[in-house]
């Protein structure tokens, strides 16, 4: 209904509510027209189908946008032909759409989010249930608190099922489920799945097993899942997975992150037809990256580096760092990596460093080389999806101007390194190409840094900041001037300076009175960094 604008299309719509009401009965009288009627003016069946998907979380659930793509590509409801772009695009203007129709909820605090009020998503239940007609065709028992599967007449007809977020342990019995698509079983207690359970499932498309951290192993029989295109298994405990998922040719979508257990992943190459691999929290190995670069269809994976031999091997392949979307770099230590070169990552939205020796981070020159790794480097954006960055315990790095070759930087946190001295080092960013023309953290929204004793500055001039939200400071001693005056975040209207230390904040140096009294009625306290 939000979508009408004109006398003629509110005329229509009062027509066409006031002839359908007698499709309902009950409290359908009052609510169910109004609601089927913007779903039935939804633009298209794959746009209601992603819609009724979206029935399937719980009441209230906070529900990740693009992990609700990804079901919507593993459904179908959304090809994934084209390329990684274009297809995530398609998924987050269907999302849009439902917004602007109402049918779901943007998230205020994070827009990555959405959510489906209760009302909305019963209407989207009984229509999944051919309006009521076969009530088990859609069976959603989510975070209901159950223990065990729940029992029911016809299993054959059931096309989605969502058992998340309960407390089942086990699964035992074989069902005929030949009509099922997806199955939601996430974030429960299983020990153990018996392989008979997936032995009548030609059809299903979507399985999600994730976050059941008591589960340590998937049963042979997943092979015969020769339908299935999306399956995540991260955050469980299995060592070891078994020959059979090998088989299936179909997946497009495999995430194995977190899975502390897990032993080796050789033989990964035989999927093909992959498109989206998590690995994070897994080691990486030669071998393995050998084996990623024979998987031709392959656009985004997250990855963690944690060995020297693998740095350049990975970040160099041409075939690979495309497809970089998270990457984390842990405890690399060795000589080889005093200096970490990065080349542009242009698809890289996460980057965590974590206690690594390096002591310089520096970008792929593209113009003629020079005794300075800064001399002449292009203003090119290395790293335009580059969104969150996180750097802990990296006690050899001075400075971290290589972040001006992320424009779309929206989160930095950094912590315990003591040598760092700035953020943005001035002299190195004046020998970047158009150094003038760059005005760095446009799209920041949160900047954390927190028991840097070592740093002295952030930038050297006052930053428009027109997106910062908040800035949280906690025992960086040295740090005595913020790069703020009293036109930075967002008008000055949002800005909120959150600090650790008293003593800190006293001493603090403004650029000027106003931009004083600006901050200091928007100080927080953050007591608890402080315990």
């Amino acid at each position: 209904m939000a979508c009408k604008r004109t006398v003629h299309e509110w005329c229509h719509a009062v027509d066409v509510l006031t002839s359908s009401a007698t499709e309902f009965s009950g409290m359908e009288d009052e609510i169910l027209p109004v609601l089927k009627y913007s779903y039935d003016n939804l633009s298209g069946e794959m746009v209601r189908s992603c819609f009724l998907y979206c029935s399937l979380f719980p009441e209230d659930y906070h529900i990740d946008k693009e992990r609700l793509v990804e079901y919507w590509i593993g459904e179908g409801f959304v090809s994934e032909k084209e390329s990684r772009e274009r297809t995530l695009n398609q998924g987050y203007e269907i999302v849009g759409t439902l917004v602007r129709a109402c049918l779901l909820m943007e998230e205020r605090k994070d827009k990555s989010y959405v959510k489906m009020h209760d009302v909305v998503r019963e209407m989207a239940l009984w229509i999944s249930s051919d309006f009521g007609n076969q009530k088990e065709r859609c069976v959603v028992r989510a975070g209901v608190g159950l223990r065990e599967v729940p029992k029911l007449k016809e299993w054959a007809t059931v096309r989605k099922m969502s058992l998340m977020n309960n407390g089942i342990e086990e699964i035992f019995d074989s069902h005929e489920c030949g009509e099922l698509t997806t199955l939601f079983l996430q974030k429960n207690a299983f020990v153990k799945i018996s392989g008979e359970f997936f032995r009548c499932m030609p059809h299903l498309a979507v399985l999600d097993l994730s976050e059941n951290h008591s589960l340590e192993e998937l049963p042979e029989e997943i092979s015969e899942l020769g339908s299935l295109r999306y399956l995540d298994v991260s955050y469980t405990c299995v060592n070891q997975l078994p020959v059979g998922l090998w088989e299936l040719k179909k997946l497009i979508h495999l995430n194995l992150e977190h899975m502390s257990r897990l032993g080796s992943i050789l033989g990964i190459s035989s999927l093909w037809n992959l498109r989206t691999l998590g690995l994070r929290g897994l080691v990486l190995d030669m071998r393995l990256v050998n084996e990623l670069e024979l998987l031709e269809h392959l656009q985004v994976v997250t990855i963690d580096i944690s060995s020297a031999s693998v740095v350049k091997p990975l970040l160099w392949s041409h075939r690979l760092v495309v497809c970089i979307r998270e990457v984390d770099f842990k405890y690399l230590e060795e000589e080889s990596t005093r200096v970490l070169t990065l080349p542009t990552i242009v698809n890289l939205r996460r980057l965590s460093i974590k206690r690594c020796g390096m002591r310089e981070i520096e970008i792929e020159k593209t113009t003629s080389s020079s005794s300075s790794s800064w001399n002449k480097i292009h203003t090119a954006p290395y790293f335009s999806n580059l969104s969150k960055v996180f750097i802990t315990k990296c006690h050899g790095l001075k400075d971290l101007t290589w972040l001006l070759f992320a424009p779309n930087l929206a989160f930095l946190q950094v912590s315990f390194s003591r040598q760092l001295e700035d953020i943005i080092n001035q002299e190195k960013a004046a020998s970047v190409e158009n150094a003038a023309t760059i005005v760095p953290f446009r799209r920041l929204e949160t900047l954390h840094l927190s028991a840097l004793r070592g740093l002295e500055r952030i930038y050297w001039n006052a930053l428009p900041f027109p997106c910062l939200k908040v800035i949280h400071v906690e025992k960086c001693w040295k740090l005595r001037k913020l790069p703020l005056d009293s036109n930075s975040g967002a008008g000055g209207k949002e800005l909120v300076l959150s600090y650790g230390d008293r003593e800190w904040i006293e001493k603090l140096e403004w650029e000027d009175q106003a931009t004083r009294v600006r901050f200091l009625t928007s100080c927080r306290w953050h007591w608890r960094a402080t315990q």
